[in-house]
């Protein structure tokens, strides 16, 4: 029998922990770059309790150990991108040559190296969990930065061939060089191929939230179904004539007051 109040618990559970720690992140990152030392060394406390967190589930099956999991691991992420967003892990720096809006293979080896170090980070990061967790009983936290490294990475290539939004209002004015490797596009070929990428991932996840055996199963499922259908909006957006700034407005209010460091 499907538990409904468990799976509206997990998704009202994954959906404020999206939107909120999006919208505070951004925020954090919109104020004076003399905060980000303080920022930064914060955030390293959170993924180090967040980090305590996956290992401390990682043989809990419960609705808890799943609750406790996934929010170990989102704190991990936010970790990867505060450093990214701050400056301070991104990639090699741009070459003078480099073209604005290019095409072709070498703008895209220019795009990875402005990049690598993040992407590296993101690898040792999921491999660090994944040696951790990959005979645990819980494996809610690697499977969570596996969907998010998944559909981030579909993201970033969306953004290289084309979209219609940007979301240049969540970039900081010291990344805002990174604008030279996206492209304003009504669509790119990829894109479908990306929506239907992840529409198969949510139904699959979704499949087996509907026809899970233990309450653990159900919530894990259920968060992981509703993480990648947040996913596919979040891609949605990006080709709609519709700025998806406007869902975090509050936070991206001091953006104006951000300098350069």
């Amino acid at each position: 029998m499907i538990d409904w109040t468990l799976l509206c618990g997990s998704l009202l559970l994954t959906v404020a922990v999206w939107w909120g720690a999006t919208g505070i992140i951004a925020w954090l990152i919109g104020r004076s770059v003399d905060t980000y030392p303080s920022l930064l060394r914060g955030t390293l406390a959170l993924s180090i309790i967040a980090l305590a967190a996956v290992l401390v589930s990682r043989d809990l099956q419960s609705v808890a150990g799943a609750a406790v999991a996934f929010l170990g691991a989102i704190g991990i992420w936010a970790g990867i991108e505060v450093s990214f967003l701050t400056g301070r892990i991104t990639g090699l720096t741009p070459r003078a040559s480099a073209k604005a809006n290019g095409y072709g293979w070498r703008h895209a080896i220019e795009a990875i190296r402005v990049i690598l170090w993040h992407e590296l980070l993101i690898i040792g990061v999921v491999a660090l969990i994944a040696a951790l967790t990959i005979d645990a009983d819980n494996r809610l936290a690697l499977g969570t930065l596996l969907l998010l490294w998944l559909m981030r990475s579909s993201a970033k290539l969306n953004l290289f061939l084309g979209v219609r939004n940007l979301g240049e209002a969540f970039l900081p004015q010291h990344l805002a060089h990174l604008l030279r490797y996206m492209q304003h596009r009504r669509m790119n070929l990829l894109f479908p191929f990306s929506i239907a990428l992840g529409g198969l991932i949510v139904w699959w996840l979704g499949s087996h939230a509907l026809q899970a055996d233990s309450a653990f199963a159900g919530a894990a499922y259920g968060i992981l179904t509703t993480l990648a259908a947040l996913a596919v909006l979040e891609h949605i957006l990006m080709v709609l004539p519709l700025q998806s700034e406007r869902f975090w407005r509050w936070s991206l209010a001091n953006r104006q007051g951000a300098s350069r460091p």
